[in-house]
Order: structure tokens, then C-alpha cells, then sequence
């Protein structure tokens, strides 16, 4: 049991590295070799292309020379917090938006229920004293006296705590329904306001039946040429290219090496750089670098269209999925959100994510496979969770040596020592939980992934649901009860069975403890050590000393990274549900809590400012998951409170609780009712108020022509070659878009097969490939907001 003094010195630990890691960051920052990576967001947008240095000399290449910025080296803080919200949404979207005001919501939430609970239950559990009577049967702490453990049972003072958790659930109700409507505006609100996307277009349709006698593409055709006659325009197939992709990763690889040669004979004119043929460069006779390459690219470029070719005329390598293209937004509205067949598992139709969210590799996957991918799952997910529980009770022994020590004496002279006692049971713990979740965000992604799901979002939406899952039952849940187990096994073996359940009841909210150590190590260290980057760090610095050879190079080393939705969001709700739990239980916790809310709104504030460039826009698809888990907890809460007080023989007071948990569901119902559809559908209204605008503001575009390749496989768009391209049908360069917006680079591709009125439809001969430089998602107006430019003095020194 953690006392007072391990708490400090845990404290202490952490504070320090905090300040550690705070201090090495205002000091990394501000070193021109370090600018790429903690302002990649700049260079990605354009705004910065090198560090700000004084003077020109060798050294200040590398070094800040200018001993001023010294002085200031915590600047930061104010410019993270000085950027508006509509600027954040226009610098980084309104995910990475909305991701911020759940920190803000915590803080809402959390700072007038820590000063009641402060002023008002400390006083009123203190003031009881029962543990004094029960310290000889159980393991108890200061800190316990401070809990509601603390009050005798039948006594009056239980009212005040069932009053405080009606008013703690009035308040987070309040603040719920206000931010949920807020949120839904904005998303309403960011949706409206964006120009042109692909996806506002675009269909994705699943588990196409097959036809004897007629292929896939001629079978979508006739489908929806039939039952969406006046807004259906054309799909575009999906093709299983596996092998082509594997060639395309080898170019861009000999292309680099191309560029880095090239490089090097420009610096150095006099001298033609040479390399070996032979296996891997290490061992063959001696050629042209330069020429070598350029040989190799031209060999592999004539393999790469023969795989191409063979491809798109194979009719095997198409995949029952395609994406569809209309000619309105109202008529995509209709398609996606409406039952296209009478066999309700054929046809299944639903919003195509943007092309940067499409994750290509599952849309390969069978569609009669997914259900069997998802139960596997699930059993997988199952199992590990209680796997999980053995390293938890692990950890937990650590958490309570007084208890262990009282069934295991040959232990207590190796924690005899007061400062190797209250390291171990103060710091320690929090940080071996902390490294054994470390890898499981990696390992339910997979799961996720395994399961099938074809947009990113999604899949981050489902490992984020999966670690929830395991937070609760083996964070919270399982630190209970194992630490129960260990901290009260005296008491169980030395009273009669009657008086278990008191016992139970009581060692519950003493279990703050260990959460205290918890949140410091991972709320106030671990967020401090998120904001240092020391691993970008590091690999980068490793990148740019041996695999950099070009600026394309130096690019893709920067690594920015994105918000890690899929473990940050359920760690931010386990310290939701912790806060909310413990309010009314055990309130000393709820300062540990608020300061990881602050310190952890600062420091994601500046890493979206500044670092993080998010893969995709979900324009805040997230909230309501956020909102169902601090519901969730409140259930908890109170279900825990009821139990408690059960314990406690308050058969008077505990009636009162019975009916809060309904009221709360009830009201978690209403907000799905109320506020969820604006995050699950497009209304019909809204689509064709912007068709309208649009067709009145831009009479000639050409439609067609700007979806023509939005959803073209990835390996499609790969690198240059000069080869006379075939008449296409649609042609792109006659397109009048929005004078804004660039138009999409010319890249011939597989058919994109369009309605024509004289033959119902047609499948135009594919053209020879002109590759463009490798990428993995389409050109940049498919999906950005395109903002004014913020403010530059966010990234000063």
C-alpha cells in the first residue's frame, strides 16, 4: 500500500523527468539540425523550407549561435495557446480540432468537481475515522482516511456523497449535451464550408454478385445504369496488383539511387561515380553508376507495363468491389445511404472514404469471409484480454508489498530500505503497466485490419474501441480486483465469510493509489517525453547519417507522424472514467487528473501546430464514441457508489442511487437520437442545397472529367516514362474546375467505365502507363480545406 511518502516520492520522480524532458526539448528545438523535426508540419505545407539561424559560418548550420533564443527557450507555451480554434481547423483540420476540446472538455468537467469534492468530502471522510478501528484486520494508508472508506457504515454523512455524485453527473451531463451539439455544428458546419471533394461523389459497393457470361465492370453498369439512370456517371474497378505493387516499391528504390548518383556527378563533374553489377553491389564488374540505373529503371518500366497490361485485361484480377461516380451529391446520398437489392447481402453500398483513407490491401479481402475475420477476432481480442491479466496481477504484487509482505516475510528485508520501499511501490508499478500496454495498440490494429474494414478512419475507430475494452477491464477493473487479491489476503484468511464483502467494499476506492502513480507516470512523464520526440529524433539523425542521399530522402525521414488516435483517445478515457469514478470515492485523485488534462492540452496544442500531419479527415467521426465511453463511466461511477454503499448497510440512502443510472441512460439515448445522425448520414437537404450552389457558381464544370481517376489504385500512379499516351475518353485537361483549385495531373489508368448515352455502356481500351513519381494517396485537392495561411509566429524561436 502506497502511503503518503511513496506518493511523494513518486511525485518527485516524475516531476523531474517531466521538467528533464521539458527542459532537453526547449533546448533541441531551437538547434537548426533539429528543425525538421519539430517543425515537419511547416515544411510539408511550404511555409518553412529552412531554420531560422544567425549568421552564415559552418557551425551555425547545426548550432543556434544566437545566445538570445536562449533566454526565451520556453516560448513555446505561449504560442501553442495563442492559435484560434477556426485557425487550427484550417491549419490541421477539424479532426485534430475536435481532438483538442476533449482536453478542454476534461477540464470543464473536472476543475469545479475537484474544488467541491476538495472543500466539501475531504472534511466529511476525514472527519469519520472507522479505519482507525479496522487498521489491525486491513492494509490501510493515510491516504485511505482521505476516502470514503473512511466513514462508518449506516452513517448520515452517505447523503452528502450521493448528493455530490447527482450533482457531478447533472454538471458532466450538462457539459456533455453543450459539447456533443457544438461538435455536430462544427462538422455540419466544416462539411458545408469545404469545396469540392471526390468522396462528397463517390460510392464504394461491396459483394457485386457475379453474372455468367458478363463481367464485373459490365455487370455495375447495368445495375446502376438501370436503377440510378439520371445522376450514375461510371466506377472504377478495384484490381488485385499485388506483384505490380512489389514492382513499383523496386523502382522507387533504383530511382533513388539514380537521384543520388546524379547528385554526386553534378558536385563533382570531373569524376563519373561507378558501381558494382553483381549481387547487391557487392561483388560483378565495375560500371556507370548513372548509366546502370537508367538501364535498370528502363528494363523494370517494360516489366511493370507488361504486368500492367495483364492486369487490366485479365478479368480475374478484378475484384468484386468497386467505387462509383455520380453526378450530384444528392444522387451519391441516395445510393449510399439506401438498400439497392432485394437480397439484402448483395449490392451493399456505403460513402466512400476519401481516397488518402482508402486502405487498398482489404478491399481484396472476400466480402463472405469478413463475418468469420470478425469472430475470430473477437475470440482473439477475448483471450488476450484476460491473457493480459496475469502480467496485471504481476504488476500489482509490486503495488502492494505491506500486503505481500504479511504472507510472505522472507521478502522484507530486500524492501527494508525506506527509499528503495517507496520507489518500488510508488513509481515502479505505474511504470510496469505502462511498458506492458506499450506494444498492444500495435497488435489490435493488425487485429482490426485482419477483420477487414477498408478506410483507415475505421480502422483506427476499431482498435481504439478494442484498447478501450482493455483498459477497462484490465487497467481498471483488473488492478481492482487483483489488487485486492493481494493487498487484503491476510484479512480474507483471518475472518469469517460475512464480513468479505465490507472488506471488498472498503479496499476498492483504496486501490487511488496506485492510480495516482499510474497517472504520473503516464499523464505527466509520459506526455512530457511525446512532446521531446526522442525516437523521430533519433531515427531521423540515423536516416540523415547513412540512408540520405537526396532531398526526397531527407523528406521522407522527417516523420511526422499523426495523432495516435488508436491509443490516445482510450487512454484519455480511461482518465475520464478514473476522475469520474473517484469524484465522489476517494477526490485526492482528482488533482492528479486535472493536471494531466492541462499539461497534456499544452503539449498536443503545439505537436498539431507544429509536428503531427494527420493521414486523413474524418471531420470528427469520433465524438460519439468519446461521448458513449464518459457515459459509460458515469454508469460506472455510480454502479460502483451503489455497490460500495451496499457494503456500508446505508439502506436508507442507498434506494436514492437506483434511479440515476436510468437517468442517465435515458439521456445517453436522447443524444444518439438527437445529435448521432449528423455523424452517421448526409442529409438529402444539404446535398442538394450545395449541387444547387454549385451548378448556379460553376455551370461548365465538367464533372466527369474531375472524378475520372479520384479512386485509381495507388501502383497506378508510379513514375515517368515517355510514352504516347492513348486517346482517353475522358479528357481531363479540358476540365474547368474551380480557378483555385490545381487540376489533376494527366496519369492514363485502368478504364474508368463512363455512362454513355449510344451504347448504354463502353469499356475503352486501357493506355500505356506515364508513371508519375510513386505515391500512396491523390493529389492534394481531393481533400484539403485550403485555408489562409496562418500565422508565422508559431514556429519562431
Amino acid at each position: 500500500m502506497a502511503t503518503l511518502a511513496d506518493i511523494g516520492v513518486s511525485a518527485a520522480i516524475n516531476i523531474l523527468s517531466a521538467f528533464a524532458f521539458l527542459l532537453a526539448f526547449a533546448l533541441l528545438r531551437i538547434q537548426p539540425i533539429n528543425d525538421r523535426i519539430y517543425f515537419p508540419k511547416w515544411y510539408i505545407s511550404g511555409d518553412r523550407s529552412s531554420p531560422r539561424r544567425s549568421g552564415g559560418n559552418f557551425v551555425g548550420k547545426f548550432v543556434n549561435l544566437n545566445f538570445r533564443t536562449y533566454l526565451t527557450f520556453l516560448n513555446w507555451m505561449p504560442q501553442a495557446l495563442r492559435m484560434s480554434e477556426s485557425e487550427i481547423i484550417s491549419h490541421a483540420g477539424l479532426d485534430s480540432a475536435a481532438f483538442l476540446r476533449i482536453y478542454t472538455l476534461g477540464l470543464n468537467i473536472f476543475v469545479p468537481i475537484t474544488l467541491v469534492a476538495l472543500l466539501v468530502l475531504i472534511p466529511v471522510n476525514v472527519s469519520s475515522g472507522t479505519l482507525f478501528f479496522l487498521k489491525k484486520e486491513l492494509v490501510v494508508s493515510d491516504i485511505d482516511k482521505l476516502s470514503i472508506s473512511n466513514v462508518p457504515p449506516k452513517s448520515i454523512r452517505f447523503f452528502v456523497h450521493i448528493a455530490l455524485e447527482y450533482l457531478f453527473t447533472i454538471w458532466i451531463c450538462f457539459l456533455l449535451y453543450k459539447e456533443y451539439d457544438h461538435i455536430a455544428s462544427m462538422r455540419l458546419h466544416f462539411l458545408a464550408s469545404q469545396r469540392r471533394r471526390v468522396d462528397q461523389f463517390a460510392v464504394v459497393v461491396r459483394n457485386i454478385p457475379h453474372m455468367s457470361g458478363h463481367t464485373i465492370s459490365d455487370t455495375v453498369d447495368s445495375f446502376f445504369q438501370t436503377n440510378h439512370p439520371e445522376h450514375y456517371i461510371g466506377h472504377q474497378a478495384v484490381y488485385n496488383a499485388n506483384k505490380f505493387a512489389k514492382f513499383a516499391k523496386r523502382r522507387d528504390r533504383l530511382q533513388n539511387w539514380l537521384d543520388y548518383y546524379q547528385l554526386k556527378f553534378e558536385r563533382h563533374p570531373d569524376k563519373r561515380p561507378t558501381v558494382k553489377n553483381g549481387f547487391l553491389g557487392f561483388w560483378g564488374g565495375k560500371v556507370d553508376a548513372i548509366e546502370y540505373y537508367k538501364h535498370s529503371i528502363k528494363e523494370l518500366d517494360t516489366m511493370m507495363t507488361m504486368e500492367r497490361q495483364k492486369i487490366i485485361k485479365d478479368p480475374k484480377s478484378i475484384l468484386p468491389v468497386a467505387f462509383l461516380s455520380f453526378k450530384s451529391r444528392w444522387g451519391a446520398s441516395v445510393c449510399a445511404q439506401t438498400q439497392q437489392s432485394k437480397n439484402p447481402t448483395l449490392w451493399l453500398t456505403d460513402w466512400a472514404p476519401e481516397p488518402r483513407d482508402v486502405y487498398w490491401q482489404n478491399l481484396a479481402i472476400p466480402f463472405v469471409s469478413l463475418n468469420i475475420r470478425k469472430l475470430i477476432i473477437s475470440l482473439s481480442v477475448f483471450a488476450l484480454v484476460f491473457f493480459y491479466m496475469i502480467p496485471i496481477a504481476f504488476v500489482q504484487s509490486l503495488a502492494n508489498l505491506e500486503g505481500l509482505e504479511r504472507v510472505a516475510p522472507f521478502l522484507r528485508p530486500v524492501i527494508e530500505l525506506k527509499f528503495i520501499k517507496s520507489f518500488l511501490q510508488g513509481f515502479l508499478p505505474g511504470l510496469a503497466l505502462k511498458i506492458f500496454l506499450y506494444i498492444l495498440p500495435t497488435v489490435l490494429m493488425i487485429m482490426s485490419k485482419i477483420e477487414g474494414y477498408i478506410a483507415l478512419s475505421t480502422l483506427e475507430r476499431k482498435t481504439a474501441a478494442k484498447y478501450y475494452y482493455f483498459m477497462l477491464v484490465n487497467v481498471f477493473l483488473g488492478s481492482i480486483v487483483t489488487g485486492t487479491a493481494f493487498q487484503q489476503l491476510h484479512a480474507f484468511l483471518h475472518q469469517s465469510p460475512t464480513q468479505i464483502p465490507r472488506t471488498i467494499g472498503v479496499s476498492i476506492p483504496m486501490k487511488a493509489t496506485f492510480f495516482m502513480t499510474y497517472i504520473m507516470v503516464d499523464g505527466w512523464a509520459g506526455i512530457a517525453g511525446e512532446i521531446l520526440r526522442l525516437k523521430p529524433l533519433v531515427i531521423y539523425h540515423l536516416k540523415n547519417m547513412f540512408l540520405v542521399k537526396t532531398e526526397r530522402d531527407r523528406g521522407k525521414a522527417m516523420d511526422p507522424g499523426s495523432v495516435d488516435f488508436p491509443e490516445t483517445i482510450p487512454s484519455l478515457q480511461l482518465y475520464f472514467l478514473l476522475g469520474i469514478v473517484y469524484a465522489v470515492v476517494t477526490p485526492i485523485l482528482l488533482p492528479f487528473v486535472l493536471v494531466f488534462f492541462a499539461f497534456a492540452y499544452l503539449v498536443y496544442r503545439h505537436q498539431i501546430i507544429n509536428v503531427y500531419n494527420q493521414q486523413y479527415e474524418s471531420a470528427a467521426a469520433f465524438w460519439p464514441l468519446v461521448h458513449s465511453r464518459i457515459i459509460a463511466s458515469l454508469l460506472i461511477s455510480q454502479l460502483l457508489l451503489l455497490g460500495l454503499l451496499s457494503t456500508k448497510k446505508a439502506a436508507k440512502s442507498t434506494p436514492l442511487l437506483v434511479i440515476l443510472p436510468i437517468l442517465t441512460f435515458a439521456f445517453h439515448k436522447f443524444c444518439q437520437r438527437r445529435f448521432e445522425p449528423a455523424f452517421r448520414k448526409y442529409p438529402l437537404e444539404e446535398a442538394m442545397s450545395k449541387d444547387l450552389l454549385e451548378k448556379s457558381t460553376e455551370p461548365d464544370l465538367n464533372i466527369e472529367a474531375y472524378l475520372a481517376d479520384a479512386y485509381l489504385h495507388p501502383i497506378f500512379r508510379s513514375f515517368e516514362v515517355d510514352d504516347e499516351l492513348v486517346e482517353v475518353r475522358v479528357d481531363k485537361h479540358q476540365t474547368n474546375v474551380a480557378d483555385s483549385q490545381p487540376s489533376e495531373p494527366s496519369s492514363p489508368s485502368p478504364p474508368h467505365h463512363v455512362q454513355q448515352p449510344s451504347p448504354p455502356h463502353h469499356i475503352h481500351e486501357p493506355s500505356p502507363p506515364q508513371y508519375s513519381e510513386y505515391q500512396t494517396s491523390p493529389p492534394s485537392y481531393y481533400y484539403q480545406y485550403h485555408p489562409p495561411s496562418p500565422p508565422h509566429y508559431v514556429y519562431q524561436y
